[in-house]
């Protein structure tokens, strides 16, 4: 099966997604992710006003199966944390990419440059499987 993969956003190779809204850098796990992990029973995530460099752990997602570190795919400080998605941390599976984690001010954007496009990363998850 292949995981559903967005254009307009920009991944990792830890399977986190960013989408850029302005300054903002909203962050979530991708589909490719969650179905690795299945489901998702636990979420721990930061607090605003956090920072963060890039490649550090902001977070654990735990699921049935296994526990994995959410990695900073740029650095920045939080600015928002999905509350509702630590109670409900089983939305991920069911939506990954409406299911944001946090929302960052980007720090440096010329970071993202290093990140990949849907192409990149849909060639990047073939090479895995």
């Amino acid at each position: 099966m292949s995981s559903k993969i967005l254009d307009g956003y920009l991944y990792t190779e830890d399977d986190e997604w960013l989408k850029v809204e302005g300054e903002i850098g909203v962050i979530g796990v991708t589909d490719h992710a969650q179905d690795s992990l299945s489901d998702i029973v636990y979420l721990e995530l930061p607090n605003v006003g956090d920072f963060f460099g890039i490649g550090e752990t902001f977070g654990v997602v735990e699921s049935v199966k296994a526990a994995a570190d959410l990695m900073m795919p740029t650095s920045g400080d939080v600015v928002e944390v999905n509350e509702a998605l630590v109670d409900t941390p089983e939305k991920v599976n069911a939506d990954p990419y409406g299911s944001w984690m946090i929302k960052i001010k980007l720090s440096h954007p010329s970071e993202l440059k290093d990140l990949m496009d849907a192409a990149a990363y849909a060639a990047y998850c073939e090479e895995r499987e």
